[in-house]
Parts: structure tokens; C-alpha cells; sequence
């Protein structure tokens, strides 16, 4: 009887998804007139050209502009039209400000993740349709990643990392506070040893987490003067390192210093978030993984610029913020001269959300060509986050992830703070 009544969902399954299969293949097309294309950026840009979209995926790019006959026709004939941006560290649920050092004592993961949603919404309005949130409460975030996969709430797709993996009193632990406070809430990814560390790797994976985040190193704003140098021993890096990949999810360290950096590449991680003292050996070793590096420039250019100004900071914030906030455009520099592989972040939640296109002008500061900078926020980016086969380029069978502005972006970067036009997934969110 039991084996009927399994036969019998079973069918009723296949049924229901046979159904949904064919409603995709008849949802209602729609073409989108591009004047300037930018289809796979690094390559030529294409004139007068048709993209089909049908449902939330991209049907075909064509030349000439068609209008089939009861298509939706989105006329953008006269602007640059790009594939959705790719911002691969954001901090979604908070942004940097007087009360930010106390929010995880008066918020609880619901308010975060309303603050998140909010926050979310400014994100995809930019322009920037996928996201890597790298650091933050942990039901939150999931929670908001999967209402945004639901279609629930509006924001860019997410892969999230939750709280990082940190050594106990490290930058992803609670600073700066009296001592029964920083015990109670200390973090539940603090770890000490190779088998704690993985420990809190596969507490991870077990709860969701699309990526394992790290603090290789100190970090600026967390409220400590324990410097902006590796803090995890060597056999901790190499477990964590080794725990994720066995389970599946690639490695992202915070690192400023070079001691954290090279160790961590050393040890086979992934990418870097900064990155910002990196050298000679640095550069070797991101060619020789294969290594990315994400440079949050605009990061750096914000906290130097509040140091001067914030009453907010912390003599400690205030003090590592002078010192390497300053650092980082011409790290910038040095990276992309060294031919590694450079992938679009901001660490917004540390600048304002819905100001992250400010990251684009910073790599064209630091050296590169405006068609290079594009490049770090779509193909680059999108092979840093394990996903090019979906995103990063306007192509056929990916989804219809498409932004536009009104002035040539390849003349001025500039043009990108303010798009004009956004679809994530074939619905239009911005249409100005």
C-alpha cells in the first residue's frame, strides 16, 4: 500500500513538473532593442542589437532590431546595455555608523534581516544583480537569501557566507568591551586549533553557507590594537582550507597584511578580501592558485576619509583606518599590474549601500581600462563566485540579468553610478 501511495506522488510530481516545463517554454517573450551591447565584456562592443528574454532566462542575442509579433519590445535603442553587475563582498544587514558596534546587543536576527532587505533593494536599484554577503548573523542573512530566491523580497541573487571564521579575540570575534560581555557573545565560528577550526568550517556547510569566510588577519574597524597581521597559526589555516574543500565550498580570507595573505595562499585559500599590503610573493602565489583578489578600493577611500571626521570610530578604528585606508588604490595598482586574477567588491555595509558603482572609478584611478574594470564586476566576478555558466555575460541560456545607462561608459566609468535600467531574472526592477 505504502509503495502505491509513493508511486501515486511520485506521478503526481512528474505530472506538476511536466506542466511547469511547458509553461516556461510558453511564458511571454520579451526583446530588448540595445543600441551599444557590451554582451561578454573584453570583447567588442555590438550595435542595433535584439536580446530575447523569455521567462528569467536570456533566449537569444541577435543582430538588427526585431519585434516578433506579441512581444513585450523594451526600447533601449539609444543606451549601453551591459550584463548585471556582480558585487562580491557586501555586508548587507548593517551599514557603518554611530550605532554599529551595538547592533548585534539591541537587534535580533529578524530586525537584521529587515535592515537587510532594505539594504538589498538599494543594491539591485545600482545596477548589481548578484551578490557575495561575506560576514554577518547567520539566520539573517540565509533568511534573506532565500526570500530573494523565492521572489518575496527584491535584491540582488546571494551566496552568503555568514559569520566569519575568526581566532578567538580575532576580527571577526567581539572587541573592545568588558570582559563578561565579550565572553557571552563571542562568536560562534571563534576557533583555536586545527580541529576547532574544523569544527566551526562544517558548522558552516551544515547551516547553509554557500562560501567559508575567514579573518586571515586583523581588520580596521574592529576595536583592537592588535595590528593588521596574520592572526591565525599556519596548521589552523591548512585545516580550514582543507575542511571546506572536502565539503564542497571554496575559501574567501579578510587579509591586509602580508603575512596573512601569503599564508593563506600558502595554505591553497581561494581569494582575498583588501588584500591591501600584498608584494611580489603575493602576486606569485595568487598566479600560481589561480587565486582572486576582491580590493574593496572604495573601502579603504571611506574610512580614511571618515578618520578624519567620524565621531563614531574608535581611537583603534581611527588609528589602523589612517594607516591603511590610504594604501589600498595603489594595491590596486599592483595587482592588476601583476596580471592576477581581479574580481569587483566594495564592502558596502562599510560605505553606503547602493553606492557601489563609486568601485568601478577607483580601478579606473588605479590603472585600468574602463572595459577592464567592467570585466571584474561580470566575467571575472562570476567565475570568482562559481557561477559563470549563469551570469556575467548577455548570452543565450543564462539568466536575463541585464543593465543599462544612457552615456558610454567606455568614455566614462562615471556613467555606471547611475543606471537607468535593471532586470534580474526577466523581471524589470528600474526602468527610467
Amino acid at each position: 500500500m505504502l509503495s502505491t501511495a509513493l508511486a501515486a506522488v511520485l506521478a503526481l510530481s512528474a505530472t506538476a513538473l511536466a506542466q511547469d516545463e511547458g509553461e516556461g517554454a510558453q511564458a511571454p517573450l520579451t526583446v530588448i532593442h540595445a543600441g551599444h551591447l557590451i554582451a561578454v565584456p573584453g570583447e567588442d562592443v555590438r550595435e542595433d542589437v535584439t536580446i530575447h528574454v523569455r521567462g528569467n532566462r536570456i533566449e537569444a542575442v541577435e543582430d538588427g532590431f526585431a519585434s516578433p509579433e506579441g512581444a513585450t519590445v523594451i526600447d533601449l535603442s539609444d543606451d549601453w546595455v551591459l550584463p548585471g553587475f556582480i558585487d562580491s563582498h557586501v555586508h548587507l544587514l548593517s551599514e557603518q555608523g554611530p550605532m554599529r558596534r551595538f547592533e548585534g546587543f539591541v537587534l535580533d536576527p529578524a530586525d537584521m534581516a529587515f535592515n537587510g532587505a532594505a539594504n538589498a533593494r538599494k543594491t539591485l536599484e545600482a545596477g548589481f544583480t548578484t551578490a557575495q554577503d561575506v560576514g554577518g548573523n547567520f539566520e539573517a542573512i540565509t533568511a534573506l537569501r532565500d526570500a530573494i530566491e523565492e521572489g518575496d523580497v527584491p535584491g540582488p541573487r546571494l551566496r552568503v557566507s555568514g559569520p566569519a571564521v575568526t581566532p578567538t579575540g580575532g576580527h571577526g570575534d567581539v572587541n573592545g568591551f568588558a570582559l563578561d560581555v565579550m565572553h557571552m557573545f563571542s562568536s560562534e565560528t571563534a576557533c583555536n586549533g586545527p580541529a576547532d577550526c574544523r569544527r566551526a568550517v562544517r558548522e558552516l556547510v551544515r547551516g547553509g553557507a554557500d562560501v567559508i569566510k575567514i579573518t586571515a588577519t586583523g581588520g580596521v574597524l574592529s576595536n583592537t590594537a592588535a595590528g593588521v597581521e596574520r592572526q591565525f597559526f599556519v596548521d589552523e589555516l591548512e585545516a580550514i582550507v582543507e575542511a571546506a574543500h572536502l565539503m564542497g565550498r571554496r575559501v574567501t580570507a579578510h587579509a591586509h597584511g602580508v603575512t596573512g595573505i601569503n599564508a593563506f595562499l600558502e595554505a591553497g585559500g581561494d581569494s582575498i578580501e583588501h588584500g591591501t599590503y600584498l608584494d611580489r610573493d603575493s602576486i606569485r602565489l595568487f598566479r600560481r592558485n589561480g587565486a582572486y583578489l576582491i580590493p574593496t578600493a572604495m573601502a579603504g577611500e571611506f574610512v580614511a576619509q571618515q578618520a578624519e571626521t567620524a565621531e563614531w570610530m574608535t581611537e583603534n578604528q581611527r588609528m589602523k583606518s589612517r594607516q591603511v585606508g590610504p594604501q589600498m588604490l595603489d594595491m590596486v595598482r599592483r595587482a592588476h599590474e601583476g596580471g592576477i586574477n581581479i574580481a569587483f567588491g566594495t564592502d558596502s555595509g562599510v560605505s553606503p549601500h547602493g553606492d557601489n558603482a563609486r568601485e568601478f572609478e577607483l580601478y579606473v584611478m588605479a590603472g585600468m581600462t574602463p572595459m577592464q574594470a567592467i570585466a571584474t564586476a561580470t566575467v571575472n566576478a562570476s567565475r570568482h563566485v562559481g557561477m559563470e555558466g549563469e551570469i556575467g555575460t548577455i548570452e543565450a541560456g543564462k539568466y536575463a540579468d541585464i543593465v543599462a545607462v544612457d552615456g558610454d561608459p567606455l568614455a566614462d566609468i562615471s556613467e555606471l553610478r547611475d543606471v537607468d535600467f535593471v532586470m534580474k531574472d526577466g523581471v524589470v526592477y528600474v526602468s527610467e
